[in-house]
Order: structure tokens, then sequence, then C-alpha cells
């Protein structure tokens, strides 16, 4: 199944859901990292919290950056996404391996730690905006769940899962229920029955076939109303061009002393491990474009 998103309505209107497959996606960032299986779904949940949030902006050229900053020993996990459905993301330490939980899963929580999530939104503003909530349970869904419950005061429910075998993704995706301010107690009832009856969470619904748009007909009843579809990719927007403005925001004297004392440099993408090498004359260039 190729990796997509999808966005849905309820009948009433005062329910809106999102799901997203993301195996794909997942996959191509545990090749460009080498991430440890537990670190893959660490990574691998935040990025389908990225994808679902950009399936929400309205132009291609707006953004939306998730940070996870916990205390736990991958550090910090962080997610860019656009409107276009182009997500990347990286983590600090990416060989991070922890014994696995009684219950014989992966140890996210104690992979991620206590700390804080940040979630910035650019949309063509002067400033970001964004808000911050504590990581309450280090699983990321419960956390997701609680971060737009209480900052951005939208009651929701985030499903996340990332089934992992040694380095293969077998299944990666999730989905988000939000509640418009209107939605009535019969219809809150009723969505929670539905995701208490969802036995064996996203990863095992994905792995026999249903699709995002099944998912979310599961949760929000079979006449809700499918309004959009996006497809998703891991893609990073670095270049050679791009870096080196990276270089030269170091200023002058920075790179003249990189050219002095090593006659070339060599810069690595957080998000994508590419490396772009910069040649003596390349670092010239770049002093002459500052002086």
């Amino acid at each position: 199944m190729v990796d997509y998103a999808v966005r849905a309505i309820s009948k009433s209107g005062h329910i809106r859901g999102l799901a997203a497959i993301t195996t794909d996606l997942v996959q191509d960032l545990q090749k460009a990292h080498t991430t440890l299986p537990v670190v893959s779904a660490a990574l691998g949940r935040t990025a389908t919290m990225g994808a679902l949030i950009g399936l929400t902006l309205k132009d291609p050229r707006y953004r939306v950056t998730i940070r996870v900053d916990g205390d736990g020993p991958i550090g910090k996990i962080v997610v860019d996404a656009n409107g276009t459905g182009q997500v990347r993301g990286y983590v600090d330490n990416p060989a991070v391996l922890i014994p696995l939980k009684e219950n014989g899963k992966l140890d996210v929580s104690g992979a991620v730690g206590e700390g804080m999530i940040y979630i910035n939104r650019d949309l063509g503003l002067r400033e970001p905006y964004g808000g911050a909530s504590p990581i309450i349970s280090g699983e990321l869904a419960e956390d997701f769940t609680y971060y737009f419950t209480t900052s951005e005061q939208t009651p929701s429910s985030v499903g996340l899962g990332v089934l992992v075998n040694r380095d293969k993704i077998m299944v990666a995706g999730g989905y988000m229920i939000q509640l418009m301010p209107q939605v009535e107690e019969e219809e809150i009832a009723q969505l929670e029955e539905r995701i208490a009856k969802m036995n064996g969470g996203v990863t095992e619904h994905f792995h026999k076939g249903v699709t995002p748009e099944g998912l979310l007909r599961l949760l929000m009843g079979d006449d809700a109303s499918i309004l959009d579809k996006q497809d998703l990719q891991f893609h990073c927007t670095c270049s050679k061009e791009q870096i080196g403005g990276v270089l030269k925001s170091l200023g002058s004297k920075e790179v003249e002393a990189i050219l002095t004392e090593d006659g070339k440099a060599e810069v690595v993408c957080h998000f994508c491990n590419t490396k772009y090498h910069y040649s003596g004359e390349d670092l010239k260039q770049l002093l002459s474009e500052l002086n």
C-alpha cells in the first residue's frame, strides 16, 4: 500500500478525523539514519504525527515542526512536514538499544523519557505560532493527545503505531480524531465506544489490509465522508546552496578559519545524512559573497 493520508468529517459535521499509512516513509527514515527498532518506533510515530498535521496545512509552502525534547537515551526527536505530504526527521541518538517491556513490546517511553513536546506551524506569517505541553507517558500517541487537548484546546484522540522487525518496517501509520465545539454527548459516547473496541491498535488493522479510509469509518461511523487524500513521502529539502547559506551564517572569520586550517569543509544534513563537500575554491567563493 502506497503511503498516503486522508481527512474526513462525520455525518453531523461535529467530528473530524485524519488517518495515514506511513510504512515506506518510516522505512526511508530508518535507512537514512540507521535507527535501531525502538528509535525507529519513536521517530516513526512522530513522523506519522507530522504527516497528519501536514494534511491540515492549506498551502504547500506552509510547514509544521514537531520537537519531542525528552531526557531519555534517544535525546531529541525532530520532524518537519509541509503541505505537500513531504516529511523528514531525525533523532539525536539513532543507535539506542534498551530491553523490551515485560509484554515483549518496544519500550518507547523508556527511550523517550520525560520532557516537553513543542509543535510550531509556519504559515507564512511574520512569526511561526505554536504551543508546548509536557510528555506525560513517552509513548507519544498519548502525549500528542494531551498536547492537542490542552495546548490547542481541541479534545482529541491520537493513535500511532510502528511494527518493526529488526531493520524492516512491517507497517506504520496512525490517526487523529478531534471533536468540534458543537459535538453532542451521544456522539462522544459512540466515538469512545468505537475507540475502545478497536482491538489490536493501528498497526494490526493496517497489517490486515485496512485502509486509512477504512480506519476512519471504523472510528467515526460508516457514514463519515472522506474530504481529501494526500500522498506521503520522505523528502529532504536540503541542497548544497542551502547548506552553503548555513556556512555563511557562521560569518567571514569562521569560514576563513576553516579555509586556513582545513582547506575544505564537510557538512552533514541532520535530516537525511547527506554529506556536502566544499573545496577550498567553494569556501573562497562563500567568503567573496560575505565580504
